[in-house]
């Protein structure tokens, strides 16, 4: 088979009425923020060592990883976007960082200035190798986005030393980082270098991850401490191959399982494929919430197992949905591109990924509860209110550089195919069987489900196209150049194939069906049981009670009720909400008890329900997703 790969963000131009405006302020405003945000609390800052103790800004082991993923956002930004304000602060910063390295190629402020002597000792909790993954992620994108070498001799530097320390050889450590995010790190210095090193590296993580004697233990030991547990909270209380069931912190184990996807993929080895497929299945089919947010329990930000999935504690960080776009892009190449991977990307991208950030760019989430009730949540961390800022601030410039790449995403090839993964206004330049292709698309979507999509070639050539149906559409029709097609024979593994002489001016147009879906919970998910979620195309709804009031659990939609799609321009910039009647009990009745015999009237009302990533930019109140229903009985 082929090597599939992305086409990356650079060879992608959005152009979309729903995107274009969203990356605007991604561009403009959320990465300025940010600068302000890590300027200000000192994590740019810690780059020039000048900090000593007793002075305030003290920084924290996990701070590097703040400032990379900002750096790898503003190098996706510029390379579109050239900015020279933001390219001088960049080239300060990169100076700055430069600079903090020591002469052996290792590079943390933390354990450089703060506690040097700690170095290499707690791999479990101090995220040393967290943080240079991060910063190797943030020196490729910017090599890629300016042509600059300069970062990435920096980060190869690091590497280095990182491959002296760790591995299987006689007198290196056989350990691994509690946080996983090296081992992607490392794949990606390996495709952007091609020094098989760093391959060999991540691979040694990946394969001495969860073997005996457990090394976190051993370090632990070493430290006079007694070894905490369980280890499955990182992932690591058995070898990677043997699991079949995820576990543990949600990010960390996201990022971990990309990891294995891509030296599963590189090297071929099929044990390590058979297990992303396992961990893929278990967390999609029975610990992903319907918004593609996963990790359901505040406590340790962790997996709470199968089917365990509450609403109003929901954890859901934003980092976790990110992680999991980001695993279920790699699931592509290793798998064979198929929709159902695309398919929870897309799921996660526009409702948890996009919600993570405020409509102005400025505040965020970072738990995505499905049911919110502020009073009750004012002092909790997982508060109905975005917030301007966290002091574990993973989340936003996390999003940032999302956003930022959003264009690398859109689609994958392999010489004489190519794939279309996901649908908004968009021109894609790529090379296919010897020829120069322009993709150009023109839709509506997610308010809308035509698109349009003109292909031409520079000159007619033979080669694939292939069309995701995304998995909530039911039904959906095509045409090419303006004649319907049959789709049965055509279909696999989700997508849409089409295989012929394509001439330019050739045009492609899809019609997938966008009904409002009432959609209902397995059986065993008891905290949904007699309640449906609202979706319509990849977008999830909730209710709010700027529209509906107060004590949402109270309201019950009628199985026979008709619903109504309508865009409404003046509501948060232009959205398509959902309405309709429902029952809910008449409260006068109840003035001070708070029990009484039943016979309470039911009387009926309107509601509105907006898409789920809108939610809390109006103001604070409570917030529901899964709805109280009648069931038909069928």
């Amino acid at each position: 088979m082929q090597k599939i790969t992305a086409v990356t963000h650079d060879k992608v131009t959005i152009k979309d009425s729903f995107w274009s405006a969203r990356l605007e302020v991604n561009r403009s405003v959320t990465l300025k923020a940010e600068y302000d945000q890590l300027k200000k609390t000192g994590r740019f800052d810690a780059f020039k060592l000048a900090w000593k103790p007793g002075q305030p800004l003290k920084p924290h082991y996990f701070w590097d990883s703040d400032v990379a993923k900002w750096i790898e956002a503003v190098s996706y930004s510029l390379a579109q976007h050239p900015d020279s304000k933001l390219s001088a602060l960049l080239d300060e910063l990169i100076d700055d960082i430069e600079k903090a390295q020591l002469p052996d190629g290792y590079l943390n402020v933390y354990f450089t200035i703060v506690e040097p002597e700690k170095r290499w000792k707690n791999l479990r909790d101090h995220h040393e190798l967290y943080c240079m993954g991060h910063l190797i992620e943030a020196a490729v994108a910017h090599q890629q986005a300016t042509g600059s070498s300069k970062f990435l001799n920096v980060m190869r530097r690091c590497a280095d030393k990182i491959d002296s320390v760790f591995g299987p050889e006689s007198g290196k450590k056989r350990g691994y980082c509690g946080h996983p995010e090296i081992e992607l790190a490392l794949m990606k210095l390996y495709q952007a270098s091609g020094e098989k090193r760093y391959l060999k590296l991540a691979k040694f993580f990946i394969d001495e991850r969860g073997q005996e004697p457990f090394y976190f233990d051993l370090e632990a030991k070493e430290r006079g401490e007694v070894p905490p547990g369980p280890l499955s909270q990182l992932q690591s209380d058995k070898p990677l191959r043997e699991m079949d069931a995820a576990s543990g912190h949600a990010v960390r184990a996201a990022y971990l399982y990309a990891g294995m996807a891509d030296v599963a993929a590189e090297t071929g080895d099929k044990e390590l494929r058979n297990a992303c497929l396992r961990l893929w299945e278990n967390i999609t089919l029975r610990q992903m919430y319907i918004s593609g947010g996963i990790g359901s329990n505040p406590h340790g930000e962790k997996f709470g197992g199968d089917y365990d999935l509450p609403n109003d504690t929901a954890y859901a960080e934003t980092c976790a949905g990110i992680a999991l776009a980001f695993w279920a892009h790699r699931m592509l190449s290793l798998d064979s591109p198929k929709a159902c991977y695309m398919d929870v990307f897309e799921r996660a991208l526009y409702n948890t990924i996009l919600g993570g950030v405020s409509l102005d760019g400025t505040r965020y989430y970072y738990g995505n509860p499905l049911a919110s009730v502020p009073e009750r949540e004012r002092k909790a961390h997982l508060s109905q209110e975005r917030q301007e800022w966290f002091c574990c601030a993973c989340c936003p410039p996390n999003l940032a550089r999302l956003l930022a790449s959003l264009g690398g995403y859109l689609c994958s090839q392999t010489k004489d195919c190519a794939w279309l993964h996901l649908y908004m206004g968009s021109e894609i330049s790529l090379r296919l069987a010897g020829t120069q292709l322009l993709i150009e698309q023109r839709t509506d979507y997610p308010w809308d489900g035509k698109v349009s999509i003109n292909v031409s070639p520079e000159k007619a050539a033979n080669f694939s196209l292939a069309f995701r149906i995304p998995g909530w559409c039911r039904s959906f029709k095509a045409k090419l150049n303006g004649k319907g097609i049959g789709v049965k024979k055509l279909l696999r593994d989700g997508y849409l194939y089409i295989s012929r002489k394509w001439e330019p001016g050739d045009c492609i147009e899809l019609d997938f069906a966008m009904p409002i879906e009432r959609m209902e919970a397995h059986p065993a998910l008891s905290y949904d049981c007699g309640r449906i979620a609202l979706q319509r195309g990849p977008l999830l709804y909730c209710l709010e009670e700027m529209d509906n009031g107060k004590h949402l659990n109270d309201l019950i939609i009628d199985h026979s009720v008709e619903l109504k799609a309508s865009f409404e321009k003046k509501l948060l910039g232009g959205a398509v909400s959902i309405s309709g009647t429902a029952w809910r009990r008449d409260e006068r009745r109840w003035k001070d008890a708070l029990y009484l015999p039943l016979g309470t009237k039911i009387k009926q009302v309107k509601f509105k329900a907006i898409p789920f990533f809108l939610r809390a930019n109006r103001h604070v109140g409570e917030m529901l997703v899964w709805i109280s229903h009648d069931v038909k009985p069928g």
